[in-house]
C-alpha cells in the first residue's frame, strides 16, 4: 500500500473528499458501487471520471472500475485496473488491490457474479479464473478468455482522470492494447458446456434492462 495519497493533490472538492472518507475499506467501496445505478450505455456513450460517477450516481463497468481505483487510492492502495477479455461478449474491467500478499477486486457489473472478490487470491491468474464460471453471455456461452497485466492509473494523472469532466476514452483504449494472458487454450474453449439454468438465473439477479 502507498500511504502518501492526499486528497488535495487531485483537485477534489470538499464534498468529494467527504464521500471518499466514508469509503475507507474495499468492502465499503463495493457497497457504494452496488448501490448506485447501472449505466445501461454499456460503455458505448460515456466514460465518466470518478467525479462524474459521484455526481450522477451512475456507472457501467469501466466507470465503476475507475471509481473503485480512485477510492482505493484514497485509502492508500495503488490505483490498479485489470482487464478481463472475452469472446462474443463485452470485456470487463476490475479495480484490483492487494492485502497481505493476496489479490482482491472491486467491480460494477450488470451480472451478479462479476462484482467483488475478497483478497484471498495468490496470483492475478487465480483472481481472473474466479470469474470464469460467472462470465457468460445471454446465449449461455462461457466467454472469458484472457486477462491483462495490471495497469496503474498514475500514468493518466496528467489528464486528471479522477476529476475530468470530459470522457476518458484514452484509458479503455489503452487497456485494449496492453498485453493479455490466456486463461484457457483453444482445445478447452471448444469443449465448454453451456451455463446451467440455476447459474444463469443467479447471474441475472438485479439485471438492469
Amino acid at each position: 500500500m502507498n500511504n502518501g495519497a492526499r486528497s488535495w493533490q487531485f483537485g477534489l472538492t470538499s464534498a468529494e473528499r467527504a464521500t471518499f472518507r466514508r469509503l475507507n475499506t474495499p468492502e465499503k467501496i463495493q457497497r457504494y458501487l452496488d448501490e448506485i445505478a447501472y449505466n445501461k450505455e454499456r460503455g458505448g456513450e460515456t466514460c465518466r471520471s470518478p467525479r462524474r460517477v459521484m455526481r450522477d450516481r451512475m456507472a457501467h463497468c469501466m466507470e465503476g472500475a475507475l471509481f473503485g481505483a480512485a477510492a482505493l487510492r484514497m485509502i492508500g492502495f495503488e490505483p490498479l485496473l485489470l482487464d478481463l477479455e472475452a469472446v462474443r461478449d463485452d470485456d470487463h474491467v476490475l479495480a484490483i488491490f492487494r492485502r497481505r500478499g493476496r489479490w482482491g477486486a472491486l467491480a460494477k457489473s450488470n451480472y451478479a457474479g462479476l462484482r467483488y472478490r475478497e483478497p484471498v487470491y495468490r496470483t492475478l491468474r487465480e483472481l481472473a479464473m474466479s470469474y470464469f464460471e460467472h462470465y457468460f453471455n445471454l446465449k449461455r456461452e462461457k466467454t472469458l478468455r484472457a486477462y491483462s497485466r495490471p495497469v496503474n492509473l498514475r500514468r493518466f494523472d496528467a489528464i486528471g482522470w479522477m476529476t475530468a469532466e470530459e470522457d476518458l476514452w484514452a484509458i479503455p483504449e489503452y487497456l485494449v492494447d496492453v498485453s493479455h494472458r490466456p486463461l484457457i487454450d483453444a482445445g478447452a474453449a471448444a469443449k465448454l458446456g453451456r451455463v446451467d439454468d440455476r447459474l444463469f438465473a443467479a447471474g441475472l439477479v438485479g439485471l438492469a434492462h
